[in-house]
């Protein structure tokens, strides 16, 4: 579980990238730079309820820090 996180971790990172990338050579409200934002929040949501899940089934636990 603990791969599958740093890898969603890595791919928002290289999304948010690409739209970084994008806000600077091209307009600002262009559809390939939305499509981006909202792929970037999508796989953040999706990595924020995984987390949740893993912790509800016992596949990661918590320490206290």
């Amino acid at each position: 579980m603990k791969v599958v996180a740093i890898i969603l971790l890595i791919v928002i990172i290289a999304v948010l990238g690409r739209a970084m990338l994008q806000l600077v050579k091209g307009p600002s409200g262009s559809p390939r730079l939305v499509r981006s934002l909202t792929l970037r929040v999508a796989l953040s949501i999706l990595l924020f309820l995984l987390l949740l899940l893993s912790v509800k089934m016992g596949w990661l636990t918590p320490h206290g820090v």
